[in-house]
């Protein structure tokens, strides 16, 4: 024989279902009559399953397969039915005015879950959350969390969310709010630059106010309770037209909301002269002034690199590409003529206040021909024996007097060139060379 039999989470067992081969199954009173039956008709020993319809969260239990036998005694088996309900997940803030005491400022609500959900919270607000479970319809369970803190104006507006955890649930269902703190306006009288003097002209207070809800109500008082009559207000600003003695007073803005009042005031002090204004356009002119020229610095240090680099790549710190040209040989007495200065004389005078030239286009060396002597004839020019000369236009080691190389026949050691003779005055129409120049 196979009894089926069921043990609640609290209570005793209860026999559900019976089954004799001999016999038709049988079911006893129980929670679950008239919804419980055998899964084959008719029912068979080796696999006796049953079935649950419309199944209630109050059949969660302990469900026990027995079977009666000869001569071994019962044996059983046991399986655990374990249901699951989707809890309602909600969450709201609740509006508070801002104190001294805590209190509750959001809630969280997870309702008729099985089993119980978890919550937790996410909020850079200071505060705390308690959390309490209650059994709920139908075997569920009902769980609601509170944060509670002390609200201030600056926690208006600031995050909160509310996080739940389920079994049911794939993920986490988190519901983001914003904190409601209601405060009454907090206000603040701007424009006032302690440099009202006699004669300026409209000069503007603001009042700047701020608060939950909105204010509504804005009001312009002076201390001595008159108004100047350059005054003029418009809404939330007070504007003097013209600066004089009757403005020096205390300006009070008092705003109203809702929740409370809020005020602010100022001491106005009327000067005769202005003041000198050293506002911050001075620092910024003079600190662009500064960049400009740091700039132009910079730019004209990379140009001057630029130009530097670039007439290095095209000249060089090497030897000179250019080379000279060798010396030219001439060989005709012709060539010596034309590199002699005529020596056609306007009018007589000494020979020594004539210039002439020593700089030609080419060295006039003649090295074919010289004679062991160097006499001048008496032309002015050389007579057979006449020597050969260096000039400063020869190429470097001829004209030098010092260099290691052998002299040749036609230099004169012994005496300077200019320690000749003087020559006679040359007349008109007459011509002469000039000795050799030694430099």
């Amino acid at each position: 024989m196979v009894t089926w039999i069921y043990e609640p989470k609290e209570g005793e067992r209860i026999n559900i279902a019976v089954f004799h081969p001999k016999f038709d199954p049988n079911y006893p009173e129980s929670p679950v009559k008239g919804r419980v039956g055998f899964t084959t008709t008719p029912p068979n020993l080796s696999s006796p399953s049953i079935q649950i319809t419309d199944v209630r969260m109050t059949d969660e239990g302990k469900y026990i397969c027995e079977y009666a036998t000869y001569p071994s005694g019962n044996e059983q088996g046991i399986t655990y039915l374990v249901m699951l309900a989707k809890p309602q997940n909600s969450a709201s803030t609740v509006t508070v005015i801002a104190g001294t005491e805590k209190t509750v400022v959001a809630r969280c609500e997870s309702k008729d879950g099985r089993p119980a959900s978890q919550i937790s919270w996410v909020t850079s607000a200071s505060g705390n959350a308690t959390t309490e479970s209650k059994p709920g319809s139908d075997n569920t369970v009902t769980v609601t969390s509170v944060y509670r803190m002390v609200p201030t104006a600056a926690d208006n507006g600031k995050d909160i969310s509310c996080v739940v955890n389920h079994r049911t649930q794939v993920k986490p269902d988190s519901y983001k709010m914003k904190l409601a703190v209601q405060y009454p306006p907090q206000v603040k009288i701007m424009g006032y630059d302690n440099n009202w003097y006699v004669g300026r002209t409209n000069v503007v207070l603001t009042c700047d106010a701020t608060g939950n809800p909105v204010p509504s109500t804005v009001l312009w008082r002076t201390l001595t309770g008159e108004m100047p009559d350059t005054v003029v207000i418009t809404d939330n600003k007070l504007t003097v037209l013209k600066v004089d003695d009757t403005v020096n007073n205390t300006y009070i803005c008092e705003v109203k909301s809702r929740v409370g009042v809020g005020k602010d005031q100022v001491t106005v002090t009327v000067r005769g002269t202005r003041l000198p204004t050293k506002g911050p356009a001075s620092g910024s002119i003079i600190g662009g002034i500064i960049g400009v020229i740091i700039l132009l610095a910079i730019i004209g240090t990379g140009i001057a690199m630029y130009r530097k680099h670039r007439h290095n790549k095209l000249h060089g710190d090497g030897p000179p590409k250019y080379k000279p040209p060798p010396p030219k040989k001439t060989n005709s007495s012709t060539d010596r003529q034309l590199n002699t200065i005529p020596a056609a004389v306007p009018e007589e005078r000494p020979l020594q206040s004539q210039y002439y030239s020593t700089q030609s286009a080419e060295p006039v060396t003649d090295l074919d021909n010289y004679h062991d002597d160097g006499d001048v004839d008496g032309d002015g020019g050389y007579d057979n024996g006449g020597r050969e000369h260096y000039y400063a236009a020869a190429p470097s080691g001829w004209d030098d007097p010092g260099d290691s190389e052998v002299l040749p026949p036609y230099r004169q050691t012994d005496t300077h060139p200019q320690d000749n003779s003087e020559y006679p005055g040359v007349n008109r129409g007459d011509s002469f060379v000039s000795p050799a120049l030694f430099v």
